[in-house]
């Protein structure tokens, strides 16, 4: 079955695109994983290149980001809206899960089996506010990704400040992934040692991170999403195997379920609710999904089954881990589960190759816009070298920072905390209300303004939190040395 995937991109001085192209329906996964684009409309197809875009001024009014020819919008929206209901929940679903998934038995630990009331509000609070993207998207057909719809409230410094907080959403994600990478590479390896002697400063699990980057690096060459739509899918298969593995490992694993969980650990909510907030980070992808439905009046039960069923995996992955490991849990439930067994090595592997699937994906998205804002005009192989030079420059400098800092519950806590909040909680709801202040009623505008309250107490005392939990972690390094 074809969908077309026309990702709609906006510069206040380019706007036609010249052609419509077809994908298939494996790269709307990729396309969705991908999350967003904002230089011009452009269209994919199996394979071939991404459509060429003229240089036609426009108006300079900032109402305008669509093309001029609304007609063709019209006859091209039938095509794209494809999904069903049961495919959306699935393509939402999977991009729900992912990293975080990995440090709820941890989280819950240590906040306490109390702090699960807070990941449940959580998915419910971030339910509502995929509701309310839903709500934005369509008071205007015009808007086209979660950029369009902070364009759409708040003009041009409303989508540079959204795009601002998505790159660096991205970016700190990517060196997350890399932690949890050469985390999960130790224990994979764990005995093995490797030296080279232009690196001798560097341990065996420092080393075996480099390698996995460089394999995974060339594919930050390909030229266009149909040819990375598999890694998308593997990353959703990993991400489950992980968790089916836990659950085998308590089942079979010869691992007692029997250690207590501490009530409430009120003096770690604060860095706790920036683990909880990233597993639900997924808002930026939401209105791709959502243009893509057969029927988007039904994008509001697709949030609602989707989000639940995230919420009772990571609820019950997290009370399966802290009662598997008690006090010892790690922040990355894979490096807590018994040795020896291949469980244990079926999730290590799939926590390993997880990583190495989301580099080209989570890049797309600048170097799509890289390519359209700059270098529209080059030739095609000028394009792919440029794109994968910047690509593998930016790999390399995230490479550097997860070896520099090696704490994955700090950084995914920090990341949750001063940009997922704010992407998942405080944007929706500022969008909103902005959007429809003479429509909204006093209750819906109380419960809005709560929301963003609590999305800012929340992402700065995380962030606070995350942040000193760093600093003394570097000062205790620093000491023993």
């Amino acid at each position: 079955m074809k969908m077309k995937i026309c990702t709609r991109f906006w510069n206040a001085k380019t706007s036609d695109c010249s052609k419509e192209q077809t994908v298939t329906e494996s790269t709307h996964e990729a396309n969705l994983t991908v999350k967003w684009v904002d230089s011009c409309e452009t269209c994919l197809e199996d394979g071939k290149k991404l459509c060429k875009c003229g240089n036609d001024n426009v108006d300079k009014d900032e109402s305008q980001f669509e093309v001029k020819n609304e007609s063709n919008d019209a006859q091209t929206l039938p095509h794209e809206a494809n999904s069903s209901f049961l495919h959306s929940v699935i393509n939402m679903s999977g991009m729900l899960i992912g990293l975080g998934q990995l440090s709820t038995p941890y989280a819950l630990e240590n906040g306490g089996w109390m702090s699960s009331f807070l990941l449940i509000a959580l998915g419910i609070a971030t339910t509502y506010t995929s509701h309310l993207l839903g709500k934005c998207l369509e008071s205007n057909r015009k808007t086209r990704n979660y950029t369009d719809i902070g364009h759409h409230a708040f003009g041009s410094r409303g989508r540079a400040i959204t795009t601002a907080f998505i790159y660096l959403e991205i970016f700190m994600s990517l060196v997350s992934y890399t932690i949890s990478l050469h985390d999960n590479l130790n224990m994979v390896f764990l005995g093995t040692h490797i030296r080279f002697s232009w690196v001798r400063h560097l341990s065996t699990s420092q080393v075996l991170t480099v390698l996995a980057v460089l394999v995974a690096l060339p594919s930050l060459w390909l030229r266009d999403l149909s040819s990375i739509s598999f890694l998308s899918t593997g990353g959703i298969i990993m991400s489950m195997m992980i968790f089916v593995t836990v659950v085998c490992t308590a089942v079979f694993g010869g691992v007692s379920a029997n250690h207590a969980i501490p009530a409430l650990r009120l003096r770690n909510i604060p860095h706790i609710s920036g683990l909880y907030a990233f597993g639900y980070g997924g808002h930026i992808v939401f209105p791709d999904i959502h243009r893509a439905m057969k029927d988007p009046s039904k994008f509001t039960k697709v949030s609602i089954v989707s989000f639940t069923f995230v919420t009772l995996l990571y609820t019950s992955l997290a009370f399966l881990g802290a009662k598997l490991f008690g006090p010892e849990v790690n922040s990355q439930i894979t490096l807590s589960m018994p040795r020896g067994l291949v469980f244990t090595k079926i999730a290590l592997w799939a926590t390993v190759l997880t990583p190495m699937t989301k580099y080209a994906l989570e890049f797309a998205p600048l170097a799509i816009q890289l390519e359209h804002r700059f270098l529209y005009s080059m030739k095609s192989r000028t394009k792919m070298i440029i794109r994968g030079t910047i690509g593998s420059i930016l790999l390399l400098i995230i490479l550097v920072l997860a070896l520099t800092v090696p704490y994955f519950q700090y950084v995914l806590g920090l990341t949750g905390s001063f940009l997922t909040v704010a992407i998942i909680l405080i944007f929706p709801s500022v969008f909103y209300i902005k959007i429809f202040w003479n429509k909204i009623s006093r209750p819906v505008l109380a419960l809005n303004v709560f929301l963003v309250a609590v999305g800012f107490l929340l992402g700065v005392s995380g962030t606070i939190a995350s942040l000193k939990l760093l600093v003394e972690s570097f000062e205790r390094i620093h000491s023993a040395s």
